[in-house]
């Protein structure tokens, strides 16, 4: 299993938010390139960088610094992104830049055609990232709650090809009091799709806990604010997760 550090970007700078409200925003790094090097350097395997920004506007924002951090890891990891991703021509665009694989969240709720095509135009590039509260889909930046069902729009996804689920329980995120398991388990359950743990991850024993699912298609869990603030050591992290079933017993 992946331990993957993410990389918020707020007006080109490395931020973390509580639960998604920009105003909560805690800069830790002024330098996100640099901030990626510093990942890599750890072990990190893959890199989730989200544009902010972009999220809210509806278009990207902070493009200058995602091609800094494209520039500086190159092709040594896989690195996938979202936040303000709209069309197709702006999936193109990241693509060409170098990013690996692109994460499309509220235009997949909005506009399920615009996921359909970007699946058929763009294969094995396309993520969809599923951000929830109590089982229901958020969007905007998640300054909107919609009725559909988190399980219901995976289904759909997934039989659109996409490549992978990032799931993120809105509740959790920034808050480091834990991974939704429960949440997470049933989704990666109910799709064959690798699924992609965020929001919350807290700790040793978080990571302990999501292995034990690992077969039934976890394929990692992304790393925010516990390993900026040092509450998380990111090297004992990855080693945990590289583990296996000796680490989750």
């Amino acid at each position: 299993m992946q331990i993957i550090p993410a990389i918020d970007i707020k007006d080109g700078h490395c931020v973390r938010l509580r639960q998604g409200e920009m105003h909560t925003a805690t800069v830790f790094s002024e330098d996100p390139a640099a901030m990626a090097q510093h990942w890599l350097e750890l072990g990190a395997e893959r890199l989730h960088l989200v544009d902010l920004n972009g999220a809210v506007a509806g278009k990207p924002k902070n493009e200058l610094s995602i091609r800094e951090i494209v520039s500086v890891i190159g092709e040594e990891i896989p690195v996938q992104l979202g936040g303000g991703i709209r069309d197709l021509d702006t999936i193109e665009r990241y693509l060409d830049d170098g990013i690996s694989y692109v994460i499309i969240g509220t235009a997949a709720v909005k506009n399920p055609g615009f996921l359909h095509d970007a699946c058929s135009a763009f294969t094995g590039h396309i993520m969809v990232g599923l951000d929830a509260r109590d089982g229901k889909v958020a969007t905007d930046g998640w300054s909107k709650m919609t009725g559909h069902d988190v399980i219901d729009l995976a289904h759909k996804f997934e039989d659109y090809g996409v490549e992978a689920i990032v799931y993120t329980d809105i509740g959790r995120d920034g808050m480091q009091s834990g991974i939704n398991i429960e949440a997470t388990v049933r989704l990666a359950r109910a799709v064959k799709v690798p699924v992609f743990a965020s929001g919350g991850l807290a700790s040793i024993d978080n990571i302990k806990a999501l292995m034990q699912y690992e077969g039934e298609g976890i394929a990692g869990a992304i790393a925010g604010r516990a390993i900026y603030e040092g509450t998380l050591d990111f090297k004992e992290a990855v080693k945990a997760a590289k583990g296996g079933a000796a680490a989750a017993a």
